[in-house]
């Protein structure tokens, strides 16, 4: 334990000059006390492990092995073994800090890739194989299978995606031509992963907005809706109101009909139609009386507003017979006022 410990100092303090990697594998499976012990028990495990980790090592000499406390999406944590160093896809573009978490099932679990967030470059947002945590998903690690995956394949496709989709803003994608017959199954594969995803974003983009078009065009319906129905029940209301309206009206026009019945219509003919109309008291014949003379006087005082339009009465004699009839209009109507009759009887 305290060997392991003090190559993981030297490991974390002085990477230019660090012991044989070997050793510190070696040192690191072999341990069993804890907080140092790693989670691999099986010999069969602790070999593959370690022929993994060599052989990454000796293709990838910017890698180093290490081991620390891992904190899985569910909270629970474990002592694992990493790699992590940078990775440089080409030299026009940065370089590239990767951290590979062997998984307490390794290799039956693919291993654990991260993306150290602590550079100078931000993550591409939405970008095809890196999530913005750090955590890289690519068709290899999703399809992961042993024996046919290993470290340094991983690696090695992970240099391939990021040769064409680099990781961080520092410039535009790649769009370097190549021919199909040149590439194998998996960069193929990780190509038309890379281009699906981009056009699920596009499609996704285009789908909200026809959303909020919709939505938008949802409300406007939904109101227009409200406003028909309001409208259909004020017509509703207006309809009843007039059926009841022609209901009366039709009540009325029968009582006159029935009146007409029973009234010989013959004796209208020798005498005049007024004469049909008696009033019945003093009052009734007063107010018939006012009547007719109240409408004789506003028929005559429109004749004379005609008549002057014309020409044919000059003005102070339109006044002067306007302030006659208008005098006798006002006496008139104050005898109904003095009688006790309410004027309401004119309109």
């Amino acid at each position: 334990m305290d060997y392991l410990k003090s190559l993981t100092e030297v490991f974390s303090t002085n990477l230019e000059t660090p012991p044989s990697s070997v050793q510190f594998i070696d040192a690191a499976l072999s341990c069993t006390s804890p907080p140092f012990a790693p989670p691999y028990t099986d010999p069969n495990q602790i070999c593959i492990i370690r022929r993994h980790l060599i052989s990454l090592l000796q293709n990838y000499p910017s890698f180093r092995p290490s081991i620390d406390t891992f904190t899985h999406d569910d909270g629970n944590t474990a002592n694992l073994l990493n790699a992590n160093g940078e990775l440089q896809v080409s030299s026009s573009t940065p370089a590239i800090p990767l951290t590979i978490w062997l998984h307490e099932s390794y290799p039956f679990m693919a291993p654990i890739v991260l993306v150290s967030l602590n550079t100078a470059y931000p993550i591409y947002d939405n970008h095809p194989f890196v999530g913005s945590s750090g955590s890289i998903s690519s068709f290899y690690l999703v399809n992961w299978k042993y024996p046919g995956c290993n470290l340094s394949d991983l690696v090695h496709n992970l240099i391939k995606i990021f040769s064409h989709n680099h990781p961080f803003y520092y410039s535009a994608l790649s769009a370097n031509s190549f021919h199909p017959s040149l590439a194998s199954k998996r960069e193929a594969v990780d190509r038309l992963s890379c281009t699906l995803h981009y056009d699920m974003t596009e499609l996704l983009s285009k789908t909200l907005e026809q959303v909020e078009e919709l939505s938008t065009l949802r409300e406007q319906m939904v109101r227009r809706a409200i406003i028909a129905e309001i409208s259909v029940d004020e017509h509703k209301s207006e309809m009843s109101e007039l059926k009841e309206r022609v209901k009366i009206l039709t009540d009325e026009a029968d009582k006159l009909s029935s009146w007409l019945r029973v009234n010989d219509q013959s004796s209208f003919s020798e005498h005049p139609i007024e004469d049909a109309f008696e009033a019945t008291d003093e009052n009734s014949k007063a107010l018939l009386e006012c009547l007719v003379a109240d409408r004789a006087t506003e028929d005559l005082i429109y004749s004379l507003n005609k008549v002057v339009e014309q020409g044919v009465v000059n003005l102070s004699t339109y006044l002067k017979q306007v302030r006659l009839l208008a005098r006798d209009q006002f006496f008139g109507r104050a005898k109904l006022v003095k009688m006790g009759i309410s004027l309401q009887w004119l309109d």
